[in-house]
């Protein structure tokens, strides 16, 4: 099943209409205008690359260097305020959607990315045949394929 991009599933956690700066000060980390225009770019844009959130930073900014997007998307990925995908072939991209283990469905052709919500119910929802004594807490599935646009436009 499909989600909509920018809306969170049932029971994961929607930080779009939260406090930026409560969100920083709860994860334990220094408020800053950088952070919470990085926060908020990246609601503004789900799946969002680098480059879209070093531009639309410095739309809400003005100048902000490269290096300090990527310094606050690592800062807040780290404290799991940001979730940080990397397709195969496609750079990583970053969303707000933290908290439950949901998936992702990638086009081929285009690369437009959306949620696929995990289909057991419980982290991590695959469980492998061997996890080697290791202690499971994600399973990270990307699906391949067309979306409805790329399809339309290869069946011309």
């Amino acid at each position: 099943m499909t989600t909509d991009p920018q809306r969170p599933a049932p029971g994961a956690t929607s930080l779009d209409a939260a406090d930026p700066a409560a969100e920083l000060r709860g994860a334990g980390l220094r408020v800053t205008a950088g952070r919470v225009a990085v926060l908020q770019a990246v609601s503004g844009v789900p799946h969002a690359t680098a480059d879209d959130v070093v531009r639309t930073v410095r739309e809400s900014l003005g100048s902000v260097s490269v290096q300090a997007v990527y310094d606050a998307l690592h800062a807040l990925t780290e404290a799991r305020l940001l979730r940080c995908i990397e397709p195969a072939g496609h750079p990583a991209r970053y969303e707000r959607r933290v908290g439950d283990n949901h998936h992702h469905v990638v086009c081929r052709s285009c690369g437009v990315v959306a949620d696929v919500d995990c289909t057991v119910g419980h982290a991590p929802c695959l469980a492998p045949s061997d996890d080697h004594g290791f202690v499971l807490d994600l399973a990270e599935v990307t699906f391949w394929g067309l979306c409805p646009q790329c399809a339309a436009a290869r069946a011309r």
